[in-house]
């Protein structure tokens, strides 16, 4: 483990971006046909290690049951617009329309809008009937108020979701949630986050959680390391909580799954956070380029309309092609933001790796300048990697 002083009274550890690495092939390939990308979380088995971000620009009812049947998971924001208005579409429209300056403050205005609960147990029965697995995500602030419609509702899978979440929440004001107690009281698996460090990680592990999210700050939309100046970068992020990870394990005998969670924009991304040890990936902005997803072209987070101290910006991401094309291809673009998992399982098999678990394993070296080694041409003329 390497620190640098950072000054006379304090050290750092030096930490990685997912770009200032890379993945080392090993002494053997594989057919990419015989390589498997399939992931389980508790009883529910998915062709692709992939969740979709719980954020109203990525996944409506809709878009969940298209994914739902392509292989992968999605989560719907229960607190979202989706539970706020009875038909968001004409909201969704409005916000494509907006000017960026007007964005942030319109955001707040529309999501002032009260929850209505009714509308919960209803989204997430529109899911359920479409027959894929129903996975939606609360606050911790809002987890036991609307847990009942939640069980009701028969959902299959919870996240419980915050910018960053604790085990140890401390309050003088309110009585917090009792992680622990929620999680082994409750009937359903849950999954927590988000977590950057070792610590932390081990703490929600502890607390029952199925599988722990895996990021602070990377994602696209989010700006809480400019506004709160906290995150770590995700690679080294990923590295720390699958030790975490390993460390439950050898306690528990308790697997938990291992979501990295933002900051992933290419397959090749999305390879090397499997390969610092995620079991699967949780990405948004990549997905709102698919004409099916609801922001018609933008994305925004979920602290982008916060009421006092918004933590997001809607950006536009623009539309590329069909989900299917984005996850599974074909790709008619040569930057490595379409087929996402073909290019997954195309890494495993060129590293000669088989399965998640063993890609798991692969060697990485840092290499900051690996991304642009050599591609003076596609600089140059602003295409490929330069582009």
């Amino acid at each position: 483990m390497t620190t640098v002083d950072i000054g006379r009274g304090k050290t750092g550890r030096r930490a990685y971006t997912l770009d200032e690495i890379g993945i080392v092939p090993s002494r053997r390939t594989r057919d990419p046909e015989e390589v498997s990308v399939a992931w389980q979380i508790d009883a529910y088995r998915f062709e692709m290690p992939l969740v979709a971000s719980p954020m109203d620009s990525v996944v409506s009812p809709a878009f969940a049951a298209r994914l739902g049947s392509l292989g992968g998971l999605a989560v719907l924001d229960l607190e979202g617009l989706w539970t706020r208005f009875p038909d968001p579409e004409p909201i969704l429209a409005e916000i494509a329309e907006l000017g960026h300056e007007a964005a942030t403050r319109r955001l707040q205005q529309i999501y002032a809008e009260p929850i209505k609960e009714e509308l919960i147990g209803a989204r997430i029965r529109e899911i359920k009937d479409a027959g894929v697995t129903a996975c939606a995500s609360l606050t911790p602030q809002r987890v036991e108020q609307y847990a009942k419609h939640v069980l009701e509702a028969e959902l299959d899978i919870l996240v419980i979701q915050g910018t960053v979440v604790s085990a140890e929440h401390v309050s003088k004001t309110v009585e917090p949630l009792n992680l622990k107690k929620f999680i082994r009281e409750f009937d359903l698996p849950v999954i927590v986050g988000g977590c950057a460090s070792y610590s932390t990680a081990l703490h929600l592990m502890r607390t029952g959680a199925v599988g722990v999210l895996v990021g602070v700050g990377p994602g696209a939309a989010c700006t809480s390391r400019q506004v709160l100046g906290i995150g770590v970068p995700q690679a080294t992020a990923i590295a720390d909580v699958a030790a975490a990870r390993m460390r439950h394990l050898d306690e528990t005998g308790r697997y938990v799954q291992v979501i990295a969670d933002g900051g992933m924009r290419t397959g090749g991304d999305i390879a090397k956070a499997i390969a610092c040890g995620a079991d699967a990936v949780m990405i948004g902005s990549p997905l709102t380029r698919a004409v099916e997803a609801p922001g018609r072209g933008y994305h925004w987070g979920m602290a982008s309309f916060h009421s006092s101290l918004p933590r997001g910006v809607r950006v536009t991401s623009g539309t590329l092609g069909t989900l299917r094309e984005i996850l599974l291809g074909p790709a008619q673009v040569n930057d490595g933001t379409m087929n996402l998992f073909g290019a997954l399982q195309f890494s495993m098999a060129t590293c000669g790796y088989a399965s998640i678990k063993e890609f798991q394993k692969a060697e990485i070296v840092i290499a900051p300048a690996i991304t642009s080694e050599g591609k003076h041409l596609q600089r140059q003329q602003g295409v490929g990697q330069g582009a």
